[in-house]
């Protein structure tokens, strides 16, 4: 006759608790809730399931000191407490994500649902778990989540790139801002890496110390480093104490990418300085809004200038351009015969960095957008320097069609001839800052236009798998439906030799959009709700991608379940 295995409590360390159907005891495990026979009630076969199905909890097994549990043969138990803390993590991934402090749902939300629904309806909510620490170690769980996710896709990249930036917050603390690029599922990817506070100095040794401990604790290989992209602080663009200095020294294959448009060539020799003159006593701007009330002027107010985000001189070069006579009156009346003279002499140059600075925040609202690769943007340069020498023909014959302002103002066209040298110098300074816009089209045709291209311009080392890529049909079609980054990434295995420098080259961020968008994120953060100390943990959630909200929340549901038993 057969004899049935009977269930031991001891069996409870292997993570399997008791159902009886029929009279007979089956094992159930409490992880994956699974029912085996009860020929298999056997510490051996238990253990096998253990490191079986679920080998990374057996290192770090805590189920010995759990409370044993029995789970009914409908599972009921295990539905209850699964949607439960479901619930309670997307509570807090929303709560987190809205940027609203972790004792809202407690005090809030679930006092107007007793309200709505009525205490017996709402006796049900009792079983989510929804008090400040609660909320807080799953705001942490799902955070730390989210960074191994994107940590184990850079490790299964076979190269990788960065993008960092630092700025300053409304509360004067330097942020460093870090996002990655990278190669997996055959498409490029781009996340957000960490943000950390500079606590001493914004200096290249400490920028390189944070990204250097980072990259020690997560395990990342700085030979994989292929693209580094900063902003044009002397502190990252330095050619001896820069941050790319010793990043050269870990990582020498590692391409260089500076994310700046040239100003110096732009630098008003009269403007600036008089206008926050102005502004600079509280009594000078009523006095100066009462001044252009009086005037019935469009604008009563004058704009600061500031060289840290260079841009906005147009909004206040267009500001003054606009207020010139109440301007001009108002120094008058104050006795700023300095300030007056220099503003009236400078009229056409005023009028002139109107125009030139309208035609770059166009030209920078080119450059910004995610995706975007060195390719995209050295086009986006080549036909501004192309431009720029087409104006510079057009003004040597009087034709103004580029500068609105100025020939609206200007009476005499010829006076316009005096601005060429800014031309010419801003011509230079694009030149000096993007010199890879006339060199990296040799060789690198392929990457663009893999089909079109001939084969004599591609590298002979490469031409025999060049021409093996160019008559595969399937890769054809793959190319006609897909991006050039993840028509490279797709073909990773197929054609590795004709890849690499394709990855290579299209891996960099072309700017750091992704690092300013971050930080007005982060300011956001800040502003709205000051409280939340730790903002790189908001920023993941705000940068978060949507399609892995669903993965992370089922991977914490488990560990909290296995907790929760």
């Amino acid at each position: 006759r057969n004899v049935k295995c009977k269930y031991s409590e001891d069996y409870i360390k292997f993570g399997f608790t008791c159902q009886e159907k029929e009279g007979v005891d089956l094992p159930q495990c409490v992880i994956c809730f699974k029912v085996l026979g009860n020929d298999s009630m056997k510490s051996a076969k238990l253990k096998l399931h253990l490191e079986k199905c679920h080998p990374q909890l057996v290192a770090k097994w805590r189920l010995s000191g759990l409370k044993w549990q029995h789970l009914d043969s409908t599972s009921a138990f295990y539905n209850k407490t699964s949607n439960a803390v479901r619930a309670s993590y997307i509570v807090a991934y929303q709560v987190a994500q809205a940027k609203k402090p972790h004792t809202i749902v407690e005090q809030l939300v679930l006092p107007c649902i007793r309200l709505v629904l009525g205490k017996e309806a709402a006796r049900k909510l009792n079983d989510i778990s929804v008090s400040n620490n609660t909320v807080s170690r799953q705001v942490n769980e799902i955070s730390q989540n989210i960074s191994e996710q994107v940590v184990d896709e850079i490790k299964k990249s076979p190269l990788f790139a960065i993008q960092l930036n630092e700025l300053t917050d409304v509360a004067l603390c330097s942020q460093l801002l870090v996002f990655a690029g990278y190669m997996v599922e055959g498409d490029f990817k781009d996340k957000f890496l960490f943000c950390k506070t500079l606590d001493t100095t914004t200096k290249a040794q400490g920028v390189m110390e944070i990204v250097n401990n980072f990259f020690e604790v997560h395990g990342l290989d700085w030979v994989n480093l292929v693209g580094v992209t900063t902003d044009g602080a002397p502190a990252m663009l330095g050619s001896r104490s820069g941050f790319h200095t010793p990043i050269k020294q870990r990582a020498p294959m590692v391409t260089r990418v500076h994310c700046f448009i040239p100003k110096e060539a732009l630098a008003s020799k009269t403007l600036p300085d008089q206008l926050n003159r102005i502004n600079s006593l509280a009594l000078n701007i009523r006095l100066f809004k009462r001044f252009c009330l009086d005037m019935c002027s469009d604008f009563d107010v004058l704009l600061f200038y500031t060289s840290v985000r260079w841009l906005s001189a147009e909004n206040v070069l267009n500001r003054v351009f606009q207020l010139r006579e109440e301007l001009d009156l108002f120094l008058q009346a104050q006795r700023k015969e300095e300030f007056q003279n220099v503003l009236m002499q400078s009229n056409l140059e005023l009028e002139h960095l109107v125009d030139i600075f309208g035609i770059l925040n166009k030209l920078n609202l080119q450059l910004q957008g995610k995706g975007a690769n060195l390719f995209f943007h050295q086009s986006i340069i080549k036909a501004f320097l192309d431009k720029l020498e087409l104006w510079i023909v057009r003004v040597e014959g009087n034709n103004l069609v580029q500068y609105p302002y100025v020939d609206a103002m200007l009476g005499e066209k010829e006076a316009i001839r005096t601005q060429i040298p800014h031309l010419w110098k801003l011509r230079d300074e694009f030149q000096r800052y993007f010199p890879e816009v006339d060199r990296t089209k040799d060789g690198l045709s392929f990457i663009r236009n893999t089909f079109t291209t001939d084969v004599n311009s591609v590298p002979e080392d490469l031409q025999e798998e060049f021409l093996d890529v160019k008559n595969d049909f399937a890769a054809q079609d793959m190319y006609q439906q897909s991006t050039t980054e993840k028509f490279c990434a797709s073909v990773t295995e197929s054609y590795p030799n004709l890849s690499a420098p394709a990855v290579r080259f299209l891996l960099p961020f072309a700017s750091t959009y992704m690092c300013e968008t971050g930080f007005l994120c982060l300011l956001h953060n800040k502003e709205e709700c000051p409280a939340l100390l730790n903002l790189s943990e908001g920023l993941k959630f705000l940068l978060a991608p949507e399609e892995k909200q669903s993965s992370l929340l089922k991977k914490s549901n488990l560990k909290l379940t296995m907790e929760f038993l």
